[in-house]
């Protein structure tokens, strides 16, 4: 009986769901952990909101959510939904349909920038193709914007 008793105990702990046997194998290997880097030009982090300018004619463009939206003072506001821009060195290019049908391609390129009328300094150049019109401009984030004095 002294015999029985151990080997007993062991046959049913093997046994036992959750016991010394090696689990069933899938075939499926865990996913790899995804990690996705920013992507910064001209020391801008475009995965943040990005906020670009012109002056004659004055406009302006916010990048924020995979929304591109471009307003000006005589004008209705033009929306279109962009994905992640496609970065080449130093340059970023966004491009988008409006709810009108009109393609729209900004291109953001990290050379500093003056918007003529002040003396404050932008990280990004950009240029706006909306249909036939082309805009020229600058940019950088809402809160440089909103810290850098307007001289």
């Amino acid at each position: 009986m002294r015999l029985v008793l151990p080997v007993l105990t062991s046959m049913i702990l093997m046994a036992a769901p959750g016991g010394c046997s090696k689990p069933p194998e899938t075939g499926a290997e865990p996913a790899p952990e995804t990690v996705t880097a920013p992507v910064v030009i001209g020391g801008v982090d475009l995965a943040r909101p990005v906020r670009v300018l012109g002056t004659e004619p004055f406009w302006a463009i916010d990048i924020a959510d995979q929304d591109l939206v471009l307003t000006r003072p005589d004008g209705a506001e033009v929306k279109a939904p962009v994905a992640s821009p496609i970065v080449t060195g130093t340059t970023a290019v966004y491009t988008g349909t409006t709810d009108s049908g009109q393609t729209v391609v900004l291109t953001l390129i990290a050379t500093e920038c003056s918007d003529g009328m002040s003396d404050r300094l932008y990280p990004l150049t950009a240029r706006v193709e909306l249909g036939e019109e082309t805009l020229n401009g600058c940019g950088t984030t809402p809160e440089a914007l909103a810290q850098a004095p307007a001289a």
